[in-house]
């Protein structure tokens, strides 16, 4: 987009049109003092000193490659084949944004169209939207949206093993609305009991934050009796391996996309993945992209369905986040291409059979307790000495052994969530069981 600058006859209107004298004018509220201030900048670098710099700062990072990586908790180090970021980068798909003439953007349109009908696929829902920031903000959508599909149920449950920070997105939010949040503990079946008529959602994370794998069989039917909807935040890598949340009955599925073919970024930008049954496509928030036909034929490919966002009036949105995550949802769309169903159910298998693997593992060190019952990639163990300490140790040695509870729960000390996926080899793991050893005596 070129940038037109204004010129003096057009600042002179401007000026006029408000009763301002002068561009100075309009800063008469600001101390003189403060209008200028001088910043003390260092002196110009050369091109070849900042990327010295640049270069110095960045191996201060702690890279996935640099050691034995077991650090999880919503951020996971996956196998990114080179094709992923060499297709993404293409320049016609590195500097694309938000269709806003979208039948003029047809090639970006068909790879919404494909990332929707794969992630549909997925997660066995008829609809996929394209797309939200993150998983934190995808399921603090989805749970706006069920208020405003059931309408006049003022309480949301969510599981008590929630993602900290997803819980922390949420409340943010849900400020502005008067809505009851209550947590459910122990099984999701029992828990789901306590759906009533004042509930319009019953939230699921599927393996949750601690690594528990939940059983869905008839919890839906325990949610849809009471009126409420199911709402079930899923790990898309589990997806490919487990029954799809869709055929177990849930109503919306929302997802973090960064493992399908994006890295760990520094923490972002992510995916936020979004799906839902038929009968809520008009509730969705964020662009949904249909297969049409022209006179003549030929296949395009439309927004469809768009009463949304800033489509409309403000006011009337069924929400106001409004930018997809094009480019990650990009590098989703070739990734879930590339190895089809039968490569990602390879990769959950992997994920699958490598953390049990350390788990039994862990468990024979004396004084460590795996805790979980069922779990997939990632999961907590009670460790005999502070599990941050722990971290402390073996970081060193260039073993990163997991996260420390303790980060979001000052109270639960001794508890260390680990998470191994297919990047992990048996000898890192058994490195991993070692240091474990040897650093908590």
């Amino acid at each position: 987009m070129p940038f037109v600058p204004n010129t003096d006859a057009d600042r002179a209107a401007m000026l006029a049109a408000i009763g301002a004298g002068s561009v100075e004018e309009l800063f008469a509220d600001v101390p003189a003092a403060r209008r200028f201030p001088k910043l003390e900048l260092p002196k110009a670098l050369s091109e070849l000193e900042i990327l010295r710099e640049l270069d110095a700062l960045a191996k201060k990072n702690e890279a996935t490659d640099s050691g034995a990586w077991f650090v999880g908790g919503g951020a996971y180090s996956h196998f990114v084949p080179a094709m992923v970021p060499a297709l993404a980068g293409r320049g016609e798909f590195l500097t694309a944004y938000t269709p806003y003439q979208a039948e003029v953007s047809q090639g970006t349109l068909q790879a919404i169209f494909e990332y929707q009908s794969m992630a549909a696929a997925l997660f066995g829902v008829e609809t996929v939207n394209a797309s939200h920031y993150d998983g934190a903000t995808a399921l603090a959508e989805a749970v706006l949206m069920a208020l405003h599909a059931v309408s006049g149920r003022p309480r949301v449950m969510i599981p008590a093993a929630l993602h900290p920070e997803y819980r922390e997105v949420l409340a943010t939010y849900l400020e502005a609305f008067e809505v009851e949040v209550v947590e459910w503990k122990g099984s999701a079946a029992e828990a789901a009991k306590g759906v009533d008529a004042r509930t319009a959602c019953f939230v699921v994370q599927w393996p949750d934050f601690e690594g528990e794998v939940h059983e869905l069989s008839g919890v839906a039917d325990a949610v849809h009796a009471a009126g409420a909807l199911l709402l079930v935040h899923v790990d898309p890598i589990f997806a490919a391996l487990a029954k799809s949340p869709g055929s177990l009955g849930a109503d919306i599925v929302t997802a973090e996309g960064q493992a399908l073919g994006n890295a760990l970024y520094y923490g972002g930008p992510y995916l936020g993945m979004m799906g839902a049954t038929a009968k809520l496509v008009r509730k969705m928030p964020g662009r949904i992209v249909g297969e049409a036909k022209d006179k003549t034929g030929r296949t395009g490919y439309v927004l469809t369905l768009s009463a949304r966002e800033q489509h409309i009036r403000r006011e009337k949105a069924v929400s106001n986040i409004c930018s997809n995550q094009g480019l990650v949802m990009l590098q989703s769309t070739i990734y879930m291409a590339a190895l089809g169903k039968h490569g990602l159910a390879r990769v959950a298998r992997l994920c699958w059979d490598k953390a049990h693997y350390a788990a039994a593992e862990l468990g024979k060190l004396p004084g460590f307790k795996v805790v979980n019952r069922t779990f997939f990639k990632e999961f907590l163990v009670h460790t005999p000495v502070p599990a941050a300490e722990l971290v402390a140790k073996l970081e060193k040695r260039g073993v990163h052994p997991g996260l420390a509870l303790s980060r979001w729960h000052p109270e639960r000390t001794h508890e260390l969530l680990v998470a191994v996926t297919e990047m992990n080899t048996k000898e890192q793991i058994d490195l991993l069981a070692r240091s474990l050893a040897e650093a908590s005596k």
